[in-house]
């Protein structure tokens, strides 16, 4: 009655069925358990902030203020671990509104912890990545406030995003010097 093509065809579609229900199933599983899990805590702490002219090939005819900073994490991360997370992406990301009001929000620093025993983070550490205002200058800039963020990536479902530390108080930006 049917052909060999025919019953491919149903197999197939019938074991996809069945594996998208099964997708949504997990899916569905692992977002209630988020949903009734602690949210990690953290504290952030700026330890140092020096602000000097870039120096680079490619800012010649454009002067661009760069900020160094070094900051301190303390944070546990373990509660976001269970058996559908990946793994996790921390960024320290400054925050702040330049002179023409414009909300600003710079990564500094990040890591990828694959497992929980990674996930208890207390580091001193310096930027990863340049600080550079784009506006030309830190002067007359609102102090800026840091903030641990997260995001959790499944092996199924959606992608969860989170804070888990700021800064007790915004942080000024020091007045340019040039570093020896």
């Amino acid at each position: 009655m049917h052909n060999l093509l025919t019953r491919v065809n149903n197999l197939s579609a019938l074991l996809s069925s069945c594996l998208m229900g099964l997708v949504a199933v997990i899916a569905l599983s692992s977002f209630l358990i988020e949903a009734n899990m602690a949210a990690p805590k953290g504290v952030v702490s700026i330890l140092a902030i020096k602000s000097a002219p870039a120096k680079t090939p490619h800012f010649r005819v454009r002067h661009q203020d760069v900020t160094f900073t070094k900051f301190n994490i303390t944070a546990d991360l373990s509660t976001l671990f269970h058996w559908n997370t990946k793994q996790v992406f921390v960024y320290l990301q400054a925050e702040y509104n330049n002179t023409q009001g414009v909300h600003n929000e710079v990564v500094i620093w990040d890591k990828i912890i694959h497992s929980k025993d990674e996930a208890r983070l207390s580091l001193v550490d310096k930027h990863k990545y340049a600080f550079r205002e784009l506006s030309t200058s830190f002067e007359n800039i609102e102090p800026a406030s840091y903030a641990l963020k997260y995001n959790v990536m499944p092996y199924v479902g959606l992608l969860t995003y989170g804070e888990a530390a700021r800064s007790e108080e915004p942080v000024a930006f020091p007045e340019v010097k040039t570093l020896q």
